[in-house]
C-alpha cells in the first residue's frame, strides 16, 4: 500500500534509452514496459521506477518521486516547510504531479493516482 511522503519511485536520464534499457536487462535482468519512445518503466527491483529520454528543461540527474494521497494538501506541506515548486501540479499517463526544491536544492517529485 502506498503510503503518503514514502519514496515511491525514482526516474533516471536516459540518453539512449534503449542501450540503457539494454545494459539493465543483460547486467541485471530487469524487464521494462515502454510508454512510448521516450520512457521505460521497471518494477520490482528494490524500488519501481523508470529511465526517460531527456527532454528540454528536464533534469540531467535522478528524480526521486514521493507519493501523497492527497497532493494539493502534500504541496501545501511542502511550501509551508519551505519548499519551492518548481512544476506546478500537471497530469500525466497514470496520475497527477508535482517538483520541488528542498532548501539544498534538490529536486523532487510527488505524485498521486487520478
Amino acid at each position: 500500500m502506498r503510503e503518503d511522503g514514502k519514496i515511491d519511485y525514482i526516474e533516471w536520464p536516459a540518453g539512449d534509452l534503449p542501450a540503457t534499457k539494454a545494459f539493465y536487462t543483460a547486467a541485471f535482468g530487469w524487464g521494462f514496459t515502454d510508454y512510448g519512445p521516450d520512457y521505460a518503466a521497471f518494477e520490482g527491483q528494490g524500488a519501481d521506477g523508470g529511465f526517460a529520454k531527456a527532454q528540454d528543461g528536464s533534469a540531467a540527474k535522478p528524480l526521486v518521486v514521493l507519493y501523497a494521497h492527497d497532493l494539493e494538501a502534500m504541496q501545501a506541506k511542502v511550501e509551508a516547510a519551505g519548499g519551492v515548486v518548481v512544476l506546478p501540479i500537471f497530469s500525466f499517463p497514470g496520475g497527477r504531479r508535482f517538483h520541488f526544491t528542498d532548501p539544498s536544492g534538490n529536486e523532487l517529485a510527488v505524485w498521486s493516482e487520478g
